[in-house]
């Protein structure tokens, strides 16, 4: 993207048709290599300064009269709602209505630089009438308020309430009846942000009827789908490319505001409009952690066995929609896929407050009660007299079955996971020694979610590709974050032509250009479109290897002929590809992958299955201060089960990368507000873990080959995370002998659960109580027979 002072945006080959300054031009098409283009224009964003309020009125007429200014645009320019997922369609790009959280945006402003944008934007007058702002859980339930966040159909429940699920699967009350022992705990996780190095940023331009938008988006198919819906224009004339990353982490997995903005602008001014966002406004934009406080009652025998769960959670999900319905779900699905829970009860609730909305970050809902039921299970162990790690291995789930909520579990290494760290650590024969403790937890996390946002039978994944005398080329819109998917692509489709990775040119994330992939989030883009591209490349390879063997003479008998090293047979790669394209013409092919159907016999099921889940496993090794209450993380080890490993070094990666976010959100991160505004949003005052922070890691690669990854690869971009965060915590006490039931384990903290041991109370620093919740009633759902494991048994034959 062309930065501000940089001189004018370059399209090669685009023709234009209206241009600011250059010759004139008759009969034949002008070029922009030829002529100038028209100079960029700049866009800020006016956004509130209130928490929630009614928009009274917006008057932008000292803003259009100013120099330098193209033009200003309000709520009533983009009345239309939008949102990621189609059960939240609650966003406007420009409210006119109602401002919901310090940060929604109200008008927006194209000019000649930003400087010129951001005083027009301070022009801007509005007129508010200010209400009651909701800032807590909470909050959010008492009855009645002055006036709801959104204005709902559904009076049955509380007005702040956004969404409310309850299941159970089995008998839990006669699981409880069978328990030795029950014990209850409560936790809570605090909301925490991205904090990508890159800004959220968009480019827009408008030519001869048709949209173009550049954005750092991890989603360039659902903005396509937003875009269209917003400013009511066909998709055939709408392109977006995915641009360049400098981090997502699920921050960019929303369509945004700012995108659809700039999109209005370059439609009205004819010239391509820039908006970048400042740090302080992607703290706004936000999407990131849930706050959550979760409840969790199990059941075990003497010897660690569970016999029933009951988990509860509340999520404060800020003032919109975004992923939430889905966000709910996990906090309480995944828990039976690491655990043979043989009954569980799973009660959910979102609510909406006045902060910046929330949504995915790596580990979408999943790292809230990851925390708490490995916190959880540990007490329990504890309490009975029991390794920690050893009770949790009595309850490992095995590979090829079913949990009791209806998720197939295909390869599993847990064991082989905790065996590697837990050896590796030396985590059994550690010594004793007043503040120093080793904490262990495991993990799951998804490959991919099984079920598109929007419902539909079509690939989740595609891949085309082209051969020709001038080499492989790979069409695929799938965007690469940086967590490697394009070298992935190139790996898969070298590794079956027998070429090296080098050798393939990719083509990613543009939809004029690349055939339909959903987006780089839940970890699905190895295993997708992998798949695809695994699917693609097989199917050239069939057409050059049929070419070479009609050449060698060798008839339908061409299964001998090797591949690798650039050659197919007796002959270069070139010289194949010409063989192929006299034979066939042009060599094309596509591939595609959509997930199998394997979701359990009751509504509410498309959230939580995959095609296969990773598994990790983790110890870590801090030494506390008991006078200073300072937590130092001294070593992690990690082991991954990544099914296979196709680029290890990004694997390694991505371990590493998943263990420094977590440790920041284990000691410092958080999301805080006061008084209906962000405590601190820079990176001055929202703390995060440097290099100099960052302990050594050692990462172990556990290798299950799944029988349905792409040569039997799973995820590896989110996993990770997940056990680090417990694993800290449970090394607090092994160290103080105190519990902190709360993310994150900061040094005041620390310091009060000691105080209380000190004075006899329970050493523990956490959350008291867990609110009443009108819960609705329960969708009761039988377990799958756990005789009936068919699919899973092809599934190991395979």
């Amino acid at each position: 993207m062309t930065e501000r002072g940089s001189g004018p945006l370059h399209v090669v080959g685009q023709p234009l048709q209206k241009v600011d300054a250059g010759p004139k031009v008759t009969g034949a098409a002008v070029y922009a290599d030829d002529i100038a283009l028209p100079r960029m224009l700049f866009c800020k964003i006016l956004r509130s300064a209130l928490p929630h309020a009614r928009i009274l009125s917006v008057d932008p007429t000292v803003a259009r009269r100013m120099p330098g200014v193209h033009t200003v645009i309000t709520g009533q320019d983009l009345p239309i709602r939008f949102g990621i997922l189609p059960v939240s369609q609650d966003e406007r790009a420009l409210e006119y209505e109602k401002v919901r959280y310090v940060g929604d945006p109200i008008a927006a402003v194209a000019a000649v630089d930003e400087e010129t944008a951001e005083a027009a934007c301070q022009a801007i007058r509005v007129e508010y009438e200010e209400l009651k702002s909701i800032m807590s859980i909470d909050e959010a339930l008492r009855e009645p308020v002055d006036e709801p966040i959104h204005e709902r159909a559904n009076t049955r429940q509380p007005v702040n309430i956004h969404r409310l699920v309850a299941y159970e699967f089995g008998d839990v009350d006669a699981g409880f009846e069978k328990a030795d022992y029950v014990r209850e705990d409560i936790f809570f996780f605090q909301g925490n942000t991205h904090l990508p190095m890159e800004q959220h940023s968009a480019v827009a331009n408008y030519v001869d009827g048709k949209l173009t938008l550049w954005s750092s988006t991890q989603v360039v198919h659902y903005v396509h789908r937003a875009l269209s819906k917003t400013l009511e224009l066909p998709m055939n004339r709408i392109r977006v490319i995915g641009a360049t990353h400098g981090g997502g982490f699920g921050g960019k997995t929303d369509p945004f505001a700012h995108e659809v903005v700039v999109s209005k602008l370059a439609m009205l001014t004819g010239r391509p409009v820039k908006c970048t966002l400042t740090r302080e406004e992607v703290f706004y934009t936000h999407r990131g952690r849930h706050p959550v406080l979760m409840w969790v009652r199990t059941g075990a025998t003497r010897d660690g066995r569970i016999t029933a769960m009951h988990f509860k959670s509340a999520l404060d999900g800020g003032a919109y929609g975004s992923y939430g319905a889905a966000s709910v779900f996990y906090t309480g699905t995944l828990q039976t896929v690491t655990y043979d829970i043989p009954a569980y009860r799973f009660e959910g609730c979102r609510v909406f407050t006045n902060k910046a909305p929330c949504g995915p970050k790596r580990g979408h809902g999943t790292p809230q009660p990851r925390f708490a039921i490995e916190l959880h299970l540990e007490k329990i162990a504890r309490d009975l007299g029991l390794d920690p790690v050893e009770m949790k291995r009595r309850n490992f789930v095995k590979p090829f079955t079913r949990a009791v909520n209806w998720l197939r579990i295909t390869s599993c290494g847990l064991e082989e996971c905790t065996d590697k760290v837990v050896e590796a650590s030396g985590y059994r024969t550690r010594r004793r020694r007043p503040g120093h403790g080793m904490g262990f937890a495991i993990s799951s996390y998804m490959s991919g979610a099984g079920t598109a946002i929007y419902w539909n039978d079509m690939p989740h994944s595609e891949v085309q590709l082209k051969v020709d005398r001038t080499g492989v080329t790979v069409y695929c819109g799938a965007m690469d974050i940086g967590q490697g998917s394009d070298s992935v692509l190139a790996h898969i489709v070298a590794e079956e032509l027998g070429l090296q990775p080098r050798d393939v040119r990719l083509v990613t994330a543009d939809t004029d250009l690349t055939p339909i992939d959903l987006g780089s989030y839940s970890s699905r883009v190895t295993f997708m479109a992998g798949n695809a591209a695994l699917e693609a490349a097989r199917k050239m390879r069939l057409l050059l290897v049929q070419a070479v063997a009609e050449k060698m003479g060798v008839g339908d008998q061409f299964e001998p002929i090797p591949v690798g090293g650039g050659q197919i047979g007796d002959f270069d790669f070139e010289q194949a590809c010409v063989l192929a394209e006299t034979k066939y013409g042009t060599l094309t092919t596509g591939g595609s992958y959509t997930p199998p159907r394997i979701g359990g016999p009751y509504k509410g099921s498309g959230v939580g299955p995959s095609p296969a889940y990773s598994y990790s496993a983790a110890v870590v090794d801090i030494d506390a201060d008991d006078r200073t209450g300072i937590v130092t993380v001294n070593k992690v080890w990690l082991a991954h089960d990544i099914g296979r490993a196709i680029n290890p070094l990004l694997v390694i990666g991505q371990i590493e990368g998943s263990v420094y976010m977590a440790l920041g959100e284990a000691l410092m991160e958080e999301q805080e507000y006061r008084k209906g505004r962000h405590k601190g949003p820079s990176m001055l005052e929202y703390k995060s873990p440097t290099f100099q922070d960052t302990p050594e890691i050692e990462s172990f690669l556990v290798e299950t080959i799944d029988p349905e990854g792409p040569y039997g690869a799973k995820e590896a971009g989110q996993g990770p995370l997940l056990p680090v965060i417990p694993a800290v915590n449970a090394a607090l006490f092994d160290a103080l002998g105190v519990w902190v039931d709360e993310v994150p384990m900061t040094p005041d903290k620390v310091l009060r659960a000691l105080d209380r041991k000190t004075k006899g109370e329970s050493p523990r620093y956490g959350p008291q109580k867990f609110p009443a919740i009108p819960y609705p009633e329960l969708i009761r759902v039988e377990p799958p027979d756990p005789h009936d494991m068919r699919v899973g048994a092809e599934l190991a034959n395979a």
